[in-house]
């Protein structure tokens, strides 16, 4: 889940929601950006469900009694994250295992530097896979995974940092993740540097430094403000289920200035 806290309320998107805008902007990002033919629909699927994992778990969030908030993808115990990441990548192989690979470098680049038993188990295990899956692929590319890798990360940041910021917020108060851009993967070397520069110049524009787009790309995330009282007369579970769902429309578009 992703969660922005307000004084009296949460702003709470599902990964879900959150990985389809990813896809979105994959899908509609100019040719130099564009995975190769053969390549092109894996791709495009691994970048779409990327967050499957946490596809059910956001159906009912969990409350993190310390914070006094709703767990979020950054905070949630490392061990039941584990099943969850597994659960995703496995139900993305099934359908496409160019796909799975990518996902499971994916995940598993998140838990690298985390020396529980838990998290370095989980690794171990998706480095198996990623091999196993390599292995059989006959025409496995590295420098083609690289970039389409790449990829992933840049549209799961360009949607991370609609989702993680106030519509409209000045650079100062954006979330400290992406102050200072969004990073790009050597492996994309259609920019010829190592971030971009993301600003809001309204609450429903986010201008770029960089043509991202053939035009201007207009897209709807989805969210659920859930109010802080009735989580505690209702609890969180019953009070995001109540919750409507509300339609946030954003354009991202040049930077002209």
């Amino acid at each position: 889940m992703i969660v922005r806290e307000h004084t009296n309320e949460f702003v709470m998107i599902e990964q879900e929601h959150h990985a389809y805008l990813s896809g979105e902007i994959t899908a509609n990002l100019k040719e130099s950006l564009t995975p190769e033919k053969e390549f092109r629909e894996s791709v495009e699927y691994a970048i779409y469900k990327h967050d499957d994992g946490w596809k059910l778990i956001d159906k009912q969030p969990f409350w993190n009694d310390k914070n006094q908030a709703p767990y979020t993808f950054v905070d949630f115990p490392v061990l039941p994250k584990t099943v969850f990441y597994k659960h995703g990548i496995e139900e993305v192989e099934k359908i496409d295992s160019y796909a799975g690979l990518l996902c499971s470098k994916h995940y598993a680049r998140f838990l690298l530097d985390d020396t529980s038993k838990e998290a370095q188990f989980f690794v171990q295990q998706e480095e198996e896979r990623q091999k196993q899956i390599i292995q059989s692929l006959s025409d496995f590319d590295q420098d083609a995974f690289n970039f389409h890798y790449g990829l992933l990360q840049l549209c799961d940041n360009l949607s991370l940092y609609i989702c993680l910021n106030e519509p409209g917020a000045p650079k100062e108060k954006e979330h400290p993740f992406f102050q200072k851009g969004i990073p790009v993967s050597s492996s994309i070397d259609v920019f010829k540097r190592d971030k971009i520069n993301l600003r809001w110049g309204d609450e429903k524009t986010i201008l770029t430094d960089e043509i991202l787009f053939d035009r201007p790309l207009k897209i709807t995330l989805q969210q659920k403000v859930v109010d802080k009282n009735s989580i505690s007369k209702k609890g969180l579970i019953e009070s995001y289920h109540e919750a409507p769902t509300q339609q946030v429309n954003v354009k991202l578009v040049r930077d002209r200035n």
